[in-house]
């Protein structure tokens, strides 16, 4: 499934589209949005937010799309169906993580070394990553490991892909399973999933998902669940709505 291509003025015009999940991000979005690469696209997806966060984006030149429908993984499906580019990246809008690193991760993808290239996150500075969310986290790369024989250190949801290898999976979580469910379905279809390391910055605000015990807890229980399905079930399927 990796595919081979020219280096030949490969990245002279390469862009991408870029999902910005966001639940009450106003204070982080400026610092997030001026990090995005020049020419790429900013698709900010407003999941209930009562800060301002919508008005925020598009002041600075991005655009908003309105999901409401709570649920990580339906923010990120919202903005994957709304993107357009050939390339689609998706980076969390909270400041811990830098939108100027994915262009290195798309080069990988339009080269053919992956197919599905993931930011490892490495903590930088204290409280970058709770040590219960770091726990989470590494159980789950065992049990994927164990699921599909793919060797991940982190489920990071900084991460670039082929828009119609995406929507070629038939992703259909809609809550915290959805970055797990693009894993699992992806190496079930064949394609290659790879990983290099990011730094990973201490956010802005409080996190909504995995910030406390609970929220980790429920991230882990949603991530379990998509593990359980078998392999049959996830067989990709047209574009999930």
């Amino acid at each position: 499934m990796v595919r081979r291509v020219s280096t030949v003025t490969l990245f002279a015009d390469l862009t991408a589209d870029v999902v910005l999940p966001c639940l009450d991000e106003a204070a982080a979005l400026p610092w997030v949005l001026e990090h995005i690469p020049v020419g790429w696209r900013a698709i900010v997806v407003d999941n209930g937010s009562i800060d301002g966060s919508a008005d925020v984006a598009r002041s600075l030149g991005a655009t908003v799309v309105h999901e409401p429908r709570r649920g990580f993984g339906a923010a990120c499906h919202a903005g994957l169906l709304a993107a357009e580019a050939e390339y689609v990246c998706f980076c969390d809008c909270d400041g811990s993580l830098n939108p100027g690193l994915l262009p290195d991760l798309v080069r990988q993808v339009a080269l053919g070394r992956t197919d599905l290239m993931l930011g490892r996150r490495r903590p930088q500075g204290r409280g970058a990553w709770p040590a219960h969310a770091r726990a989470g986290n590494l159980a789950l790369s065992r049990m994927l490991r164990r699921r599909t024989g793919v060797r991940l250190h982190d489920l990071g949801p900084l991460r670039a892909a082929r828009r119609a290898d995406l929507l070629a999976l038939g992703l259909t979580d809609r809550r915290s399973g959805y970055p797990l469910e693009m894993v699992v379905r992806a190496s079930d279809a064949g394609l290659t999933v790879t990983e290099t390391d990011v730094p990973y910055l201490p956010r802005t605000g409080k996190s909504k998902v995995t910030g406390t015990w609970l929220g980790t807890w429920h991230a882990v229980r949603d991530m379990r669940a998509v593990l359980s399905q078998p392999t049959a079930a996830l067989v990709p399927t047209e574009a999930a709505k």
